[in-house]
């Protein structure tokens, strides 16, 4: 099943940048090797207690990824929030929650 036309203005939103003054969510998948952990871990730890608990970590099961939700301007600011030394690695998704009253649409569309 496509997107529904009437969601693709949304994404398209999501794709270029947020509105100016609105934020965005995006959800980040940090991978890391188990060499670049505890460097990752610190990096982010030196951003402030907030910055670590805005993670989740699946290195104590073997996953070497950390996980979050975020929100931020666009996707060069939720970037900065990634440890510097895995950055370049991290995939940011922009992502939205859907309302009923959207899902309504589509199946109108």
């Amino acid at each position: 099943m496509g997107v529904p036309r009437t969601a693709a203005p949304a994404m398209n939103l999501a794709a270029r940048g947020g509105e100016k003054g609105r934020s965005m969510q995006f959800l980040i998948e940090s991978p890391h090797t188990k060499q670049e952990c505890l460097t990752a871990l610190d990096q982010t730890l030196k951003q402030g207690p907030d910055a670590l608990a805005r993670f989740e970590w699946g290195c104590m099961s073997g996953d070497h990824t950390a996980y979050a939700f975020v929100e931020a301007e666009d996707e060069a600011a939720a970037r900065r929030m990634v440890p510097e030394v895995v950055r370049g690695k991290a995939r940011l998704r922009p992502v939205t929650r859907i309302t009923p009253q959207q899902i309504e649409s589509f199946h109108k569309a």
